[in-house]
């Protein structure tokens, strides 16, 4: 599994949850929501310092990472996430 972030997309986060350099973003699984490729489950963000990271990319100061407990839901596909700008939001491509 791969990860990496687009420069937009690392500025539309620390724009929207007023982020600094050095902070951490962390992508995990939550039960419900829309979206998702695992039936029952989304994706969810919090501003959290990595634990057990199973994969990590950086993007203007921050680290953006998802843990080892929450890899399984990828199920060995890379994540990418991109930034829409005609939506002005962000997109996740896992694939």
């Amino acid at each position: 599994m791969e990860m990496s972030i687009t420069q937009p997309a690392a500025k539309w986060y620390i724009d929207e949850m007023n982020l600094e350099e050095g902070d951490f973003v962390r992508f995990y699984v939550r039960y419900g929501g829309h979206g998702g490729i695992v039936s029952g489950f989304s994706l969810a963000i919090s501003n959290d310092e990595p634990n057990n990271p199973a994969v990590q990319t950086e993007s203007m100061g921050v680290t953006f990472y998802v843990e080892n407990s929450d890899v399984w839901y990828f199920d060995g596909l890379d994540f990418h996430i991109k930034y829409k700008r005609k939506d002005d939001e962000v997109d996740y491509v896992i694939e």
